[in-house]
């Protein structure tokens, strides 16, 4: 009989314990204020798609303004009542028997309330930044202004957790949050170069770019006043708060360096790049800037029908233009904004566009006194009538144009030779003075 030998067995080693940094972030308010932001931020991007999925520009300036001014107080409120939820608990005490230093209980205690807002926002910059990339066709995302953002939301947190842990009435949080958005929305609409202060000023023109330096100024600026908030409510005793000086004359050197900024432009600069002219090669040419030479084919197509009316009339015009492209030539004729009639990169209505293109081409800027007179209700049917003949007025759009139908009829039952005849002495005349305006 043979005896079988058994290992002994092992005790079972404990687990670990997880961090407290891991703790905080798991527990609490944190991920539920991460997903408002998050969703909130989504929402209003997609509820105004249309108006930003064709340009890097649009795009990243509608998230830096949904992201700040709807994301920044979500975030003020949140980190305020994660502020006071030790008071409320009664459980102050035991976290300050902790044995780590009073300033890390400060940063893990304020960890969900910064990281966990700012978490939120570069998930919605992520989404948003992947739904326009398949529609543009120039430039690129200011991923530093972005980058910005996301700092001024975790600061906000921060300052939220500060200030709930000084004041102990229930009320602070919502009234904080409230507070904080029309702080933001002051700041946005500031005159200067203070302006630029705000973390949610907005700037609108595509071909433009900013300073190299100004997003991490900008980050600075919001991370240095907040660490101040946080360090002169965390340190003990007083003089070591002396440290909070630091933060303090970062947040100052920003701001200094933004203040000295140009109080007409900010620190934004033309770019050369995405505002030179990209021309087809029509008769009259139709030239956008880079940022829109996606849209190029379509326009030159909605306007291939009266480009062939017009093409080899004396005063027709020789381009159409649309941007910044420095003192026009002769024959320029400004285009409307194609990007405003453009949906992810396509011209939805190239009917409408059409009509808004003739409607620029036949306006003139009269002085005060010069549509007056007996023949002056006469020379805005007759504009008018030659506006419905180019291009008809989608339903719904425009003015009634019963007052002109009896010269819209008269055009269309002329020959092309006599309409050509026409047209060519309407573009010679001067429709400032309806005595010249001829009829058809």
């Amino acid at each position: 009989m043979t005896a079988t030998l058994t290992p002994p067995r092992t005790a079972a080693r404990p687990a670990a314990a997880p961090r407290p940094l891991v703790v905080e972030l798991r527990r609490g308010l944190g991920p539920w204020t991460g997903a408002a932001v998050a969703v909130t931020v989504l929402v209003t991007m997609y509820g105004k798609a249309p108006g930003w999925q064709g340009r890097w520009a649009d795009a990243t300036n509608m998230l830096h303004v949904a992201a700040v001014l709807l994301g920044g107080p979500l975030a003020l409120a949140a980190g305020c009542w994660q502020g006071g939820r030790d008071r409320r608990r009664g459980t102050t005490d035991l976290w300050k028997s902790v044995p780590r230093s009073p300033l890390r209980r400060l940063f893990v205690a304020v960890a969900p309330s910064a990281l966990w807002p700012a978490a939120g926002v570069l998930l919605a910059d992520a989404v948003c930044l992947l739904a326009t990339w398949p529609y543009v066709s120039g430039g690129r995302p200011f991923l530093e202004l972005l980058a910005a953002d996301v700092v001024a939301v975790a600061a906000l947190g921060a300052v939220g957790q500060v200030v709930g842990g000084v004041v102990r009435w229930r009320l602070t949080a919502p009234l904080l949050g409230i507070v904080g958005y029309m702080g933001l929305i002051l700041g946005a609409y500031a005159e200067g170069p203070v302006r630029w202060l705000g973390p949610a000023a907005e700037h609108q023109f595509s071909w433009d770019r900013p300073v190299w330096w100004f997003g991490p100024v900008s980050a600075a600026w919001t991370a240095g006043l907040a660490l101040t908030a946080l360090l002169a409510y965390g340190l003990r005793p007083a003089r070591r708060r002396l440290l909070a000086l630091v933060p303090l004359a970062v947040a100052v050197a920003a701001a200094g360096a933004v203040l000295r900024l140009p109080p007409d432009e900010g620190p934004w600069r033309h770019d050369p790049a995405l505002a030179r002219p990209v021309c087809d090669d029509g008769t009259p040419q139709v030239c956008l800037t880079a940022v829109d030479a996606g849209l190029l084919p379509e326009v030159s197509a909605a306007l291939a029908p009266l480009n062939a009316r017009l093409r080899g009339l004396p005063g027709a015009p020789a381009r159409w233009v649309a941007g910044p492209f420095g003192p026009p030539r002769p024959g320029d004729v400004e285009l409307p904004n194609a990007a405003a009639d453009a949906t992810r990169g396509r011209l939805t209505r190239p009917d409408l566009f059409l009509n808004s293109a003739v409607s620029w081409l036949f306006s003139d800027t009269c002085g005060q006194g010069d549509m007056t007179g007996a023949d002056a209700e006469r020379a805005s049917a007759v504009n008018l009538a030659v506006v419905e003949w180019l291009a008809p007025t989608p339903e719904g759009y425009g003015p009634d144009p019963t007052a002109a139908q009896p010269f819209i009829d008269r055009l269309r039952a002329k020959s092309p030779a006599a309409q050509r005849d026409y047209l060519t002495r309407y573009l010679a005349a001067n429709t400032c003075h309806p005595d010249e305006v001829p009829v058809p």
